[in-house]
């Protein structure tokens, strides 16, 4: 069993920068098995998918965070980070970690990011 538990989050200006982490435990010597990612809700919408990195590095982001935010991942640490560069107020959000091995599946409880002047 793998847990994640999630920090880095708080209130930022727009245009300002956010670093997350997510570190693993329990099962956390098979973190480098993981794929990894991050998702965010924001009050009132539905969950949805911000970036994820497959245990090769390999990373992929949605459409409306490239070029802002960055994916990483430390292997030696269980941890995965999201850099968040140029935040907007439509940023604002609860950000969760998730992690993934064939049919596991594991979240943080999440994170939360607001984006305010």
């Amino acid at each position: 069993q793998v847990q994640l538990v999630e920090s880095g989050g708080g209130l930022v200006q727009p245009g300002g920068s956010l670093r997350l982490s997510c570190k693993a435990s329990g099962s956390a010597s098979s973190f480098y098995l993981l794929a990894m990612g991050w998702y965010r809700q924001a009050p009132g919408k539905q969950r949805e998918w911000v970036a994820s990195i497959r245990t090769s590095g390999h990373a992929e982001y949605a459409d409306f965070v490239k070029g802002r935010f960055t994916i990483s991942r430390d292997n030696s640490k269980s941890t995965v980070y999201l850099q968040m560069n140029s935040l907007k107020s439509e940023d604002t959000a609860v950000y969760s970690c998730h992690g993934q091995r064939f049919d596991n599946t594991y979240w943080g409880q999440g994170t939360q990011v607001t984006v305010s002047s």
